[in-house]
């Protein structure tokens, strides 16, 4: 196809999954009290495929809600930044942001064209797929991908070109809160002073809503919380029964987040070689895997704040159950 410029794939993560990052990961988290587990293990690409059905389902409303802020104001959210490169935090399949790509390719943007695209993520194989999807589908555009963690490798993603760094699907929200100052900081340090972050970001709403969203009856929610041991086993030849522990979603209105938790429903003993643990699980203990919080309007502003950035347009959908945050790196 004229114009169309191959991707580059760029891997910056260990390919040996199991190596020394799983491993302090397992040692510090399953090793303490609560046990807890970094929700990135899930996403290998089993995980990242669950993930994916996971957005199109009826009960799992951000995705549908945060497409339909990007279909309004696409158009609003180029014109509002002079950003020449877009880099796109735990891509996926970047299945919302060619919308936002077709607005910062679009000949008639203030800005000019958007000249290169970075997508990151931890799925090799995702990324690969989506990066000849996406050089095809915009000839002339540099497709950059890069095979990497997020929270490890900002300090070495592409640079030149001003940069708007977007980082979709409420993900912010599956950090702990000391966590998510944390990375907001070293992704501020990351960026040059009038670069950008478009922050896709989940608002508070009924209780009942919001578990029902992480709890759908076709239980896909369960499989890929579940996935996390599969993963463990294969890459630290731990051996977990995933039948031997119950799924378990509640609503933490103090922290105003959802916890999704695996419940042990009966004593037992797991060893995992690889990283030198032997675990005596009670009944009823539970292992910590992934949260995701809520926010409202001036909580993400403060919090961005805190980190170095100005805010300068806020996007919602009509029923007003997500946000999108456009801040500037002061």
């Amino acid at each position: 196809m004229s114009g169309v410029v191959e991707p580059r794939v760029e891997v910056l993560l260990d390919p040996d999954r199991a190596g020394a990052s799983l491993v302090d990961d397992v040692r510090r988290g399953l090793g303490g009290r609560p046990r807890r587990l970094p929700p990135k293990w899930l996403y290998d690409d089993e995980g990242s495929r669950l993930f994916d059905e996971i957005t199109r389902l009826p009960e799992y409303y951000p995705t549908e809600a945060e497409r339909a802020i990007l279909a309004e104001h696409a158009a609003d959210i180029a014109a509002a930044c002079d950003a020449s490169t877009l880099v796109e935090l735990g891509s996926g399949t970047s299945d919302k942001t060619r919308t936002l790509l077709d607005a910062f390719r679009d000949p008639a943007r203030p800005g000019g064209v958007l000249r290169r695209f970075v997508p990151v993520d931890v799925s090799d194989a995702t990324l690969r797929e989506a990066a000849v999807s996406l050089s095809r589908r915009y000839p002339g555009l540099a497709v950059e991908a890069v095979v990497g963690d997020f929270t490890l490798h900002l300090g070495q993603l592409p640079r030149g070109d001003r940069r708007l760094v977007a980082f979709l699907g409420s993900t912010i929200g599956n950090f702990y809160l000391e966590e998510r100052a944390a990375f907001l900081g070293a992704l501020a340090d990351s960026l040059e002073p009038g670069e950008w972050l478009l922050l896709g970001t989940d608002l508070v709403k009924s209780a009942d809503r919001l578990v029902a969203a992480y709890d759908d009856e076709g239980r896909l929610t369960e499989r890929f919380i579940r996935n996390c041991l599969t993963v463990l086993n294969r890459e630290l030849g731990a051996d977990f029964d995933p039948g031997a522990f119950s799924y378990a979603p509640l609503w933490d209105a103090r922290m105003q987040r959802v916890d999704m938790r695996l419940r042990a429903e009966e004593a037992q003993h797991v060893s995992v070689p690889g990283a030198g643990l032997e675990l005596d699980l009670a009944a009823g203990e539970e292992l910590h895997v992934e949260i995701s919080t809520k926010f409202t309007r001036d909580g993400i502003r403060a919090e961005l704040a805190d980190a170095g950035f100005e805010v300068t347009d806020t996007w919602s959908d009509l029923a007003g159950d997500f946000a999108l945050t456009l801040a500037r790196r002061l």
